[in-house]
């Protein structure tokens, strides 16, 4: 309840995120996680920051700067966890998560000719 309250409450960063923060999100009861699905949502995470930091073009630092990624990001981990996927497919991507980061995404903007590429 303390995840849940300091994620509501004063925001979190997404290199805040925990995994009691994310089992608390997907709904896994404390008695249920065990190694093993610790293990899969360590993955999950790392999956999801690593689709986020893609999509975004931001790093991670900037996306710490964005409280709302924190929100996609646990999102795209409740969407794998309940698909049992270890894949985020980006054609059927959650459009919550799609959404929050879309307004975060600096990759999308038309470059200038001299932009140092």
């Amino acid at each position: 309840i303390l995840a849940l309250h300091t994620l509501k409450g004063g925001g979190m960063k997404v290199s805040e995120l925990t995994l009691p923060v994310i089992a608390n999100y997907c709904r896994i009861m404390d008695d249920d996680v065990s190694d093993s699905e610790n293990l899969s949502l360590e993955a999950m995470k790392i999956a999801a920051i690593s689709y986020a930091r893609s999509y975004t073009g931001l790093s991670d630092l900037d996306m710490d700067r964005h409280e709302d990624i924190t929100i996609a990001i646990l999102t795209l981990i409740a969407d794998m966890y309940d698909n049992r996927s270890m894949i985020v497919d980006k054609n059927n991507v959650n459009r919550t998560a799609e959404v929050i980061l879309s307004m975060h995404a600096k990759n999308l903007l038309p470059r200038g000719e001299h932009d140092g590429d």
